[in-house]
């Protein structure tokens, strides 16, 4: 995983977003979207912003995506290189409204879990319930969260904007394993995902802003 930085363009630019999400209205809760291809920073960001909102003295549940995965005979049920069957497959978003976005909606009750399956066992993995109270900030980050059955679900999202070959080399770093070679056949489920997934669902045009993310010390707003 990419260490933050504390360098000052990055906590100046964590402060603009962080003002910006603190005065966005409750209805009864706040629902922010940080999405990103994977080692774009996703997971970096949202939780320096998590501690940003709660210096700022707001309430915030941070989870992931990640926490709703399909099993693997759903994910590869197109073969475990399929691209479409990344994009399409990944993540059961039933689950995901019904135990996490849900709750947090307009009029939600706020009674919600963080995650209901563990990819890395492929077996389920049912968190507590927990009631958030009213005015609490729901902050996901993970892939494919502007994606059309998710259209209308955020208060407020970001693309993090990041050349393909430096998320690639991100990966490698952070697993250990891989390859950061773009045409690499072990990528292809990946890089060709997400390339679905860009077009199809343009999330660089429906999120909040757009951040651009390459260089981690450096952060700045595209839109």
């Amino acid at each position: 995983m990419q260490q933050p930085t504390t360098s000052p363009t990055r906590k100046t630019l964590l402060e603009q977003l962080a003002a910006d999400v603190d005065a966005l209205p409750t209805d009864p809760y706040v629902r922010v979207g940080i999405d990103g291809v994977d080692g774009a920073g996703k997971s970096v960001l949202a939780g320096e912003l998590t501690a940003a909102l709660r210096a700022r003295g707001r309430q915030v549940v941070h989870a992931s995506v990640d926490g709703f995965h399909h099993p693997r005979a759903l994910r590869h049920a197109r073969g475990p290189a399929d691209p479409e069957g990344f994009y399409r497959a990944s993540h059961d978003l039933a689950a995901f409204r019904r135990e996490l976005l849900g709750p947090f909606a307009p009029g939600g009750h706020g009674l919600h879990r963080t995650r209901v399956f563990d990819a890395r066992t492929d077996s389920p993995d049912l968190a507590q319930q927990a009631q958030a109270a009213p005015g609490t900030i729901l902050l996901v980050d993970g892939i494919f969260l502007h994606r059309p059955e998710l259209h209308g679900c955020w208060s407020w999202s970001l693309w993090l904007q990041v050349e393909r070959a430096t998320t690639l080399q991100r990966c490698v770093e952070r697993d250990g394993s891989g390859s950061a070679d773009l045409t690499a056949a072990s990528n292809r489920r990946y890089v060709e995902g997400q390339q679905l997934y860009v077009h199809e669902a343009t999330p660089q045009e429906r999120a909040t802003h757009v951040v651009d993310n390459n260089d981690l010390a450096e952060p700045f707003l595209l839109r």
